[in-house]
């Protein structure tokens, strides 16, 4: 079943590798946005979750702010853990049909945000309890639609952290976020023998794609890549929230 789509898989990852690369963070993001054009979101999860893992871990290893991230997030991370877990089966369960519409609208909610450039702040004495409340909301989120990034994302941006503290702290954030979807997706039974050579696949395109997108840094124009990536999710987003509306009617 998998075999025809593997051209397509390789250069989702690819593409997504590349986003992840360059701005630090979006890989499970554009890869659920990409599959879900040709497959479930249940079936894309199957293959992206160990390259989102891999390459999360790597991002979360590469800074000194380790310690320090995991004081200040782990309200974050627990609340995230226990929202996957409290909303495990949506992939699956009754409400399934209606995931890849899910997905499509957070697409776009996600993009018209980083268009908008919100300039929130969250004081340093309120981010536990806020990043717990954030993180069962997210969980929740990503249980339903394999994608971790509202409101996570927003948060991590709205609480203060230096650039490279920040790249780090969604290493870190992801890591937690992914692996807690695993056992989701290896409960659900979703990992099986016929998802081992796809992720394979998408696990080495997916590392290209990095490698690509971190050597490329430094020659683009962050703000305006930014912005025609963002334009990009929307379009993605709008198509597959329409087209999936359209076959239940």
């Amino acid at each position: 079943m998998f075999d025809s789509t593997l051209p397509f898989i390789a250069t989702a990852l690819l593409l997504a590798g590349f986003v992840k690369g360059a701005l630090g963070l979006g890989l499970p993001t554009v890869a659920m946005g990409l599959l879900a054009v040709s497959m479930p979101p249940a079936q894309a999860i199957a293959i992206v979750i160990v390259p989102a893992i891999v390459t999360n871990v790597w991002q979360t290893f590469g800074g000194p702010y380790l310690r320090d991230i995991i004081r200040r997030l782990w309200p974050l991370l627990i609340g995230t853990a226990a929202g996957i877990w409290l909303n495990a089966g949506s992939l699956t369960g009754p409400y399934a049909r209606y995931t890849t519409i899910a997905l499509g609208l957070l697409l776009v909610l996600n993009a018209v945000i980083g268009l908008n450039k919100l300039n929130l702040s969250i004081d340093r004495q309120n981010e536990k309890w806020v990043g717990g409340i954030v993180g069962v909301i997210t969980g929740m989120v990503s249980a339903a639609t394999g994608v971790q990034v509202i409101p996570s994302v927003p948060f991590l941006q709205a609480i203060g952290m230096e650039k490279d503290e920040l790249i780090q702290a969604l290493g870190v954030f992801f890591t937690v976020a992914t692996l807690a979807l695993g056992f989701n997706v290896t409960s659900a039974g979703l990992l099986t023998a016929a998802s081992a050579l796809p992720g394979a696949v998408a696990l080495a395109c997916s590392f290209i794609g990095m490698f690509v997108g971190q050597a490329a840094r430094s020659r683009l124009q962050p703000e305006t890549f930014r912005y025609w990536f963002q334009i990009g999710m929307i379009a993605l987003g709008l198509y597959l929230a329409g087209n999936a509306l359209a076959k239940l009617v």
